[in-house]
């Protein structure tokens, strides 16, 4: 009797059994708010870590997390006793192919059920079995991966095995009715507490240690609407869009920045703020005209009073160019300024008209390019039309738009006046103007059947650098004359010294002085004598003025 289904042939009870079973002691019950912690979290977070370390009793924390904490409170989350960071021992976990975590001696991977191990001397992560064969029995103990010498005291236990059902196993002093339990705890004799979330210290006193980029995180109002459905998101978002309206409204509102004007670029003419605040309540109010500032280009071109000078260099010879720059300075200016760049440097004449005109300027060589002017350098001098930018090209009717593309005529074109902007005449090189012409061209599409190409331009005179140095010298000069009476009233003020005029008296006519009021009492005549005493009118009426 009494005989058990596991005990197969004994006729008897051991004291053990006894003992649990019958009266004895009670049997060791797992806890039922046992909570485990993946090998992989940290023991603060509770989140998967990303650089490991170990306290000397085997509780992972991450980095991360475990340093803000210490520096806050100083002391193990897990247990609530004094903790010095530098007995934290970094971990060094193996990881395969799979970015899975193993150990590095038998590959197994690491599971919730695996007894893991980690030396104290060197940090790595083993599985308990490699440790057990390769060093304990072997007792050969050095590190299986550095060959660092270590103790048996050196072993920390990371996590144990969870035991379901261990009967058979040869475990001693284990409550077999424990042990049967289907969801038993792990069981680790030294120390169980350390696997047991529910007991960490933090977690039952609820401490947490705030992070200040989640705090700022928070008080964005959209950190509590993660999980929101679809049409929440969308609203949020139009909510969210950036809207201009208060700044296009302060924008009117404020006042513009004033240009700097001097005697250079001063108008004739006033900026017009008077009146235009008297009649307009959304402008700041002015009181006193100013002279309008007149744009630098404008005032720029007025001092622009010489032609320009400009070589292309062509694989069929030389062309000299005149630029009207006193007529049309700003075609001639951007003319220029893509000639110093080296702009047309490498470009063909794309087109070739004989008896009219041959046209370049485009860098990809097709006539297709994106910014098009058209622009006539008269071989003949032909007379300058009006300058602008926008005109129409002859041939495709559309509008154009930057300076790139040019012609030069080979002949007169009168009809071309009033049309496009002609800004400037070949005066040297005809030459090489006539062996450009006489290239014969496809009569479907006019391009040239052999290149003509602009090798290099040299610009010989740029009337606009001169200008600029000149506006500079007179700004300078202008600036000079205008600090010359400030200087003279600061020097005759210095030497009239700080000190005001001096006071006799107090209220008004302080500034009198008694002495010589009195002098020029005495000085002046009696009054009597001074006036004298209007004759009597006569009364034959208003004749002349010799009765006064």
């Amino acid at each position: 009797m009494g005989k058990r289904q596991h005990q197969k042939d004994k006729m008897y009870i051991t004291c053990a059994e006894y003992t649990n079973f019958y009266g004895g002691k009670k049997p060791d019950i797992p806890q039922t708010n046992f909570r485990r912690l993946p090998f992989d979290h940290c023991s603060l977070s509770l989140q998967p870590f990303s650089y490991p370390v170990c306290t000397p009793e085997g509780v992972v924390f991450d980095l991360l997390n475990i340093l803000p904490w210490l520096k806050k409170y100083g002391t193990n989350p897990s247990n609530g006793e004094k903790l010095d960071g530098r007995s934290l021992i970094k971990l060094n976990f193996a990881k395969n192919s799979e970015e899975k975590y193993h150990c590095p001696v038998l590959y197994t991977v690491f599971t919730n059920n695996t007894h893991i191990v980690a030396i104290r001397t060197t940090g790595n992560v083993y599985a308990y079995e490699a440790v057990e064969q390769l060093n304990i029995k072997a007792k050969n103990f050095r590190d299986l991966l550095t060959d660092e010498p270590f103790s048996r005291q050196d072993i920390i236990t990371l996590q144990v095995r969870s035991l379901p059902c261990a009967l058979g196993r040869g475990l001693e002093n284990l409550g077999a009715a424990a042990l049967c339990q289907p969801h038993s705890p792990p069981r680790d004799p030294t120390n169980l507490d350390k696997f047991n979330v529910s007991n960490f210290f933090h977690v039952k006193n609820n401490m947490k240690i705030t992070d200040p980029d989640e705090e700022k995180a928070k008080q964005d109002p959209s950190y509590y609407l993660k999980n929101t459905n679809a049409e929440t998101r969308e609203t949020l978002q139009e909510l969210y869009k950036e809207f201009k309206g208060d700044e296009v409204l302060a924008a009117t509102m404020k006042a513009p920045e004033k240009k700097k004007v001097d005697k250079l670029n001063a108008a004739h003419y006033s900026t017009g703020k008077v009146s235009a605040s008297f009649t307009s309540t959304a402008m700041v109010p002015e009181t006193t005209h100013e002279a309008a500032a007149i744009d630098e280009d404008v005032l720029r071109y007025q001092f622009v009073k010489k032609k320009g000078y400009v070589r292309l260099h062509t694989n069929r010879g030389d062309l000299n160019l005149e630029l009207h720059c006193d007529m049309t300075p700003k075609t001639c200016e951007n003319f220029i300024k893509l000639c110093k760049k080296q702009y047309y440097d490498g470009t063909i004449f794309h087109r070739s008209i004989r008896n009219f005109v041959i046209q370049g300027g485009d860098p990809t060589g097709t006539g297709t390019g994106r910014y098009w002017c058209w622009a006539s350098l008269g071989s003949f001098g032909c007379p300058i039309g009006p300058e602008g930018v926008g005109g129409w090209d002859m041939l495709s009717s559309r509008p154009l738009g930057t300076h790139l593309f040019f012609f030069i005529t080979f002949r007169s074109c009168a009809y071309l006046d009033k049309k496009h902007t002609i800004f400037g005449r070949v005066v040297g090189g005809f030459d090489t103007l006539t062996a450009m012409e006489n290239v014969e061209s496809d009569p479907k599409t006019d391009r040239p059947k052999e290149e003509i190409r602009i090798d290099s331009t040299t610009v010989f005179v740029d009337p606009y650098e001169e200008a600029d140095v000149q506006i500079a010298e007179e700004r300078k000069k202008t600036q000079l004359a205008e600090a010359a009476p400030e200087s003279t009233v600061k020097k005759s003020q210095s030497k009239s010294g700080s000190q005001g005029p001096p006071t006799y008296r107090q209220g008004v006519g302080k500034y009198i002085n008694p002495a010589a009021t009195k002098r020029a009492a005495d000085e002046e005549p009696s009054t009597s004598a001074a006036i004298p005493v209007a004759k009597k009118k006569p009364s034959g009426g208003f004749k002349d003025f010799s009765a006064w």
